[in-house]
């Protein structure tokens, strides 16, 4: 069922998008070539706890560590582990916590050192997908509006779509509905203000397949090519929307 948020629950979620992006602040802090996954795991981990938040993605179905973290061909849901970051790597981290039972989710993918042309464009254009589909959102537009313009922004930028993930919607509940896929599979559910939502582009260098790992979480393309990720929570409202997770 689609939730609409009332005003108090709005200024929690306000809350709880500053300090998503309070900790990605204090994550780009330490983010270079030699720093292992798990290092960023803890760091993530102890300044949400620092700040009276939850970890939304500790124990979330399993899952074992406080934040997920995908390099080069991962495309989400990456284990922290020893691997250490290194020059030319891609780093996507996929951000959720609660502030009084209430969620936030970002995510962001950073350039370690540096890329070629073509990944760096990857990075930079999956980011400019979820800001073109911004443009058209506003109370009454429909879901399949929305994934039209990332699926027409990526297809237009050499970029193949991931069909098996999708945005969604978020509140007490980490994942809510509407489902927010990236091309267009006709949804026409309309949003309404004081729905929020999670658009989250996620964009290959190459094909658009994906597999699930031995790990049982992490999913990579199946062509080998890097994947990027980018993904904020935003408000819609009579007029337009308001990022809760902040702009980088």
């Amino acid at each position: 069922m689609i939730s609409i948020k009332s005003a108090r629950e709005i200024a929690l979620m306000k809350e709880a998008g500053k300090y998503n992006q309070l900790t990605f602040r204090e994550i780009e802090k330490h983010l270079k070539a030699g720093i292992t996954t798990k290092e960023i795991d803890k760091i993530t981990h102890d300044f949400i706890i620092k700040n009276g938040c939850v970890p939304s993605c500790l124990g979330y179905e399993g899952y074992p560590a406080s934040v997920c973290i995908s390099v080069n061909d991962e495309v989400v849901h990456g284990i922290p582990s020893k691997r250490k970051l290194k020059n030319g790597d891609i780093v996507s981290i996929d951000l959720v916590l609660a502030y009084k039972g209430y969620h936030a989710d970002a995510t962001r993918t950073y350039i370690i050192g540096t890329v070629s042309n073509e990944v760096a464009d990857l990075v930079i254009n999956t980011r400019n997908a979820f800001y073109e589909a911004l443009k058209i959102l506003k109370d009454g537009v429909r879901v399949k509006e929305i994934s039209r313009v990332i699926e027409n922004y990526a297809h237009a930028h050499g970029l193949s779509v991931v069909e098996e993930l999708c945005g969604h919607g978020i509140g007490t509940n980490m994942h809510e509905d509407p489902d927010i896929p990236n091309f267009d599979d006709g949804n026409n559910t309309r949003l309404k203000a004081g729905m929020v939502i999670a658009i989250e582009p996620m964009l290959n260098l190459g094909k658009k397949d994906v597999y699930l790992d031995d790990d049982n979480w992490t999913i990579k393309t199946e062509d080998g090519k890097p994947s990027c990720h980018y993904e904020n929570t935003v408000l819609i409202t009579k007029d337009g929307y308001e990022i809760l997770t902040g702009e980088d």
